[in-house]
């Protein structure tokens, strides 16, 4: 994708989530999966995280990340390309009084050589897929190492290329979801609140290979590999012991080849040589 139908691109998802910014927490609290596969992600951060570090949060959405690692005494600076979610998010920081915490700025990750507040950072996070939103993640990754402290780390949540439960959709005869991620050369088609936009997907050693002059890899975690995706509404509440086993099981294999490379998401960290 050239880099101005990318910022189409990019266009189309700032409106998408500034509509959806107002009910995004609503809409996704309550929900155990979500709740597990955030819990997953903090831990896998702070297991690398030493205390009162910086953070450089892209796509931070409504902030449950940021306001989480400020309260845990880190100083978090959240970014967003779409309006609503900043909006959000600053009503958040106000309300709990964590200003000196959090800090925002309305910035596209792919265009982080405008960011006004440049650190350097002790972390580089992207939760969720949000990375997954651009055609260019080539050029997102080298923006990163003068953002960083030496020594500083990036961690990254994002859709790989190959996933085992949407896969097995074939069986329920929704062929287009169990192959979208198969057949996405050029991209996949998203919608949120009526607006559409292209998303892509990318296996953890597309990262590892646009990072290798100057990270070091840390470790892969697949993540929602044998627990089931979010999107599978209800499957905790209807199945709990089930629930509690799978993901027992994933948190014992979440590092294995080939799990860690085939969940719904992955979650990868680097650090700067």
């Amino acid at each position: 994708m050239t880099p101005a139908l990318d910022n189409m691109n990019e266009a189309a998802a700032a409106k998408a989530f500034s509509k959806q910014a107002v009910i995004f927490d609503e809409l996704y609290s309550g929900n155990t999966i979500v709740d597990y596969k955030r819990e997953r992600v903090r831990a896998h951060v702070l297991q690398h995280l030493k205390p009162a570090s910086s953070i450089l949060e892209l796509n931070s959405g409504t902030g449950q990340d940021a306001m989480f690692f400020a309260g845990q005494g880190h100083h978090v600076h959240a970014t967003d390309i779409a309006p609503g979610m900043q909006h959000q998010l600053k009503k958040k920081v106000l309300k709990t009084n964590m200003q000196d915490k959090v800090s925002t700025e309305l910035c596209s990750f792919t265009q982080l050589q405008n960011l006004q507040n440049r650190g350097p950072y002790d972390l580089i996070f992207s939760n969720f897929a949000g990375l997954n939103c651009t055609g260019q993640l080539d050029n997102v990754l080298a923006s990163f190492s003068p953002l960083l402290k030496s020594g500083g780390m990036v961690t990254l949540v994002l859709l790989p290329q190959f996933c085992f439960w949407e896969t097995m959709l074939i069986f329920k005869g929704k062929f287009k979801t169990a192959t979208r991620r198969v057949f996405s050369k050029n991209g996949t088609k998203a919608h949120v609140e009526g607006t559409y936009f292209t998303c892509w997907y990318y296996n953890p050693s597309y990262v590892i290979h646009e990072l290798k002059a100057e990270f070091d890899l840390l470790s892969v975690e697949g993540l929602c590999t044998i627990v089931p995706p979010s999107y599978i509404e209800g499957f905790a509440e209807k199945h709990p012991r089930l629930y509690r086993f799978l993901k027992t099981k994933e948190d014992q294999l979440k590092t294995s080849w080939p799990w860690r490379n085939i969940g719904d998401y992955y979650i990868i960290s680097l650090r700067k040589n």
